[in-house]
């Protein structure tokens, strides 16, 4: 009996998935397009998220013909922490990087994004242009703000989805709900670098915006004491073990 080994790839995508199949289709054909340009081995990690539309079946279908494509099944919507979380501990590449299923993180940023890997731990896209509503946009601008004075921070979009990360970065994070916000602080908590890259951002594909207004305006307040409670009690430490000095 021949066993075959499939290699471990360098880059994992991440994509957390909530009743999108409108966005299934394009955003498979245009993942695996960019991603091929990086001339780096790579899998493509779905988070169906309690998807109740026509998802389910779209990426059990495209499964079949696209060998890097992977599928984790939420048994319920749990949301985009918990969706993360779960695709950082599937990933087997060195490199994680994720972003959104609407397509309005544009998936071909991912090789332009790479090399600055090369001089920080994790690159987080800023959003510079938003292709958003008016008062998305307004909402957002007082989000980072008031998130910045409470963590004591100065990144411009921490909530982005366009994310890369070294693996080490994330691997054994414990998320909690509302985490994914602050994601580039967790990372400089544990000692890592954070690189804030100005990225495209486009008008949603299709459909309407799945996680949104119900979590976002008041909800986050709690994370943001508790983020920065956890600023001020993270432990800093180095040690090293002793060898013993054997006598001649």
């Amino acid at each position: 009996m021949i066993v075959t080994v499939e290699p471990v790839p360098f880059l994992s995508l991440v994509i957390p998935c909530y009743n999108e199949q409108e966005s299934v289709p394009a955003l498979l054909l245009r993942v695996g397009t960019a991603l091929q340009k990086t001339n780096k081995t790579f899998e493509v990690i779905i988070i169906d998220d309690g998807s109740t539309d026509d998802s389910p079946r779209l990426l059990s279908e495209a499964m079949r013909h696209l060998p890097w494509l992977r599928v984790l099944r939420m048994t319920r919507n749990t949301g985009q922490s918990a969706a993360f979380e779960a695709g950082f501990s599937a990933a087997r590449g060195q490199v994680i990087a994720t972003i959104d299923a609407d397509l309005q993180n544009d998936p071909e940023e991912i090789p332009r994004l790479l090399p600055l890997l090369e001089k920080a731990d994790m690159v987080t896209g800023w959003r510079k242009d938003r292709k958003d509503s008016i008062f998305r946009r307004w909402q957002s601008w007082i989000g980072n703000r008031f998130r910045n004075w409470i963590t004591q921070e100065t990144v411009n979009d921490s909530a982005s989805s366009l994310k890369l990360y070294r693996v080490e970065t994330v691997r054994g994070l414990k998320l909690f709900r509302g985490a994914h916000r602050y994601l580039p602080t967790l990372v400089r908590l544990r000692g890592f670098t954070v690189h804030e890259e100005p990225v495209k951002h486009s008008p949603r594909f299709a459909g309407s915006a799945k996680y949104g207004l119900r979590n976002r305006a008041f909800v986050g307040i709690m994370d943001l004491i508790g983020v920065r409670w956890m600023k001020s009690r993270y432990l800093r430490y180095e040690c090293r073990e002793i060898t013993p000095c054997l006598k001649q």
